[in-house]
């Protein structure tokens, strides 16, 4: 079950993960039925060795138990160093009792071997899964699909309105879900995407009606007016107004809703101050498989963005 692979951070305050850590009778049972667990990486050696929290007790994961391509050399020590103040998932190899206290050793790696071999087996296009964000770039969004296994989720397949950024939709840490593109199991690589989970123009279009007055940010300033998005898989077309700028938070007019043309027509009102961090997120599909999406409304003149889960 993929469920044993959680991405890192969300078994570590539960209560079956604190109750293993609880002692070291509970960490040897843990280590001999193979469970996976949790915990805060407090600081890292110049050897690179992590030392993770258990409750009252300190374990080591050695550098070549870190992560999965250490010791092959295909990651990078940073990858070491970056998870301190982090959680950590990992699988008990050792506990030993001496005289100046308990040695706990753990592996990291062996938790990811496993991951990786029950996502290469299970996976799926189009299947939905629990992701974090953990690193953001021009380009698109780093995400932990378990046990700390990254994938890159394109900037193009984040949402249907376009955005400069990832950090306009997402921000480090944040849990999000995103859907299976495809596999490479020869490469032990997944590619996600996210704008299908977000809705439909339709179903994104029913939330408004003509004569309201929403939010919106504004995301493309051409002659002819403003896009401002005011759902992340919904945009409008505003009428032009000079001191706009993109990125701009602004509340709008929604002037008309037009399905059969995939359009909505808005007028700026104001001008409002940002706000910290993206928009929030609605999901429209959180689980489940996926077999074809298609955003444009039925009967509609327009095409829009559709994809196939083959």
């Amino acid at each position: 079950m993929l469920s044993r692979f959680l991405p890192e951070g969300r078994r570590l305050e539960t209560p079956e993960n604190r109750a293993a850590c609880a002692s070291l009778e509970g960490l040897r049972s843990a280590g001999a039925q193979g469970t996976i667990l949790e915990g805060q990486a407090l600081s890292c050696s110049p050897e690179h060795h992590l030392t993770v929290s258990l409750g009252p007790f300190t374990g080591v994961i050695p550098r070549e138990e870190s992560a999965l391509g250490v010791a092959e050399g295909t990651v990078r020590d940073i990858a070491i160093l970056s998870r301190v103040g982090k959680p950590v998932c990992f699988l008990v190899e050792e506990v030993r009792e001496g005289p100046e206290g308990p040695s706990i050793r753990l592996s990291r790696r062996r938790a990811q071997v496993l991951a990786r071999e029950a996502l290469m087996a299970q996976l799926r296009p189009g299947m939905v899964i629990p992701c974090t964000v953990t690193h953001l770039e021009p380009f698109g969004a780093f995400v932990d699909m378990g046990c700390g296994l990254v994938s890159m989720i394109g900037i193009e397949h984040i949402s249907v309105s376009r955005i400069p950024h990832p950090a306009c939709r997402f921000s480090v840490g944040q849990e999000i879900f995103a859907a299976v593109l495809d596999t490479d199991p020869a490469a032990g690589r997944v590619r996600l995407t996210h704008r299908e989970l977000l809705g439909t123009w339709a179903e994104n279009a029913r939330r408004l009606s003509p004569g309201m007055t929403a939010v919106g940010w504004v995301r493309g300033i051409k002659d002819y007016g403003a896009f401002v998005e005011l759902f992340p898989n919904l945009s409008g077309l505003a009428e032009p107004r000079e001191d706009l700028r993109e990125g701009d938070r602004v509340s709008v007019f929604l002037k008309a809703i037009l399905p059969e043309r995939m359009k909505i027509k808005l007028l700026v009102i104001d001008r409002l101050p940002p706000e910290p961090g993206p928009p929030p997120l609605t999901y429209f599909i959180t689980g489940g498989r996926l077999a074809h999406w298609r955003y444009a409304p039925e009967g509609c003149r327009r095409t829009g963005a559709e994809t196939e889960f083959l």
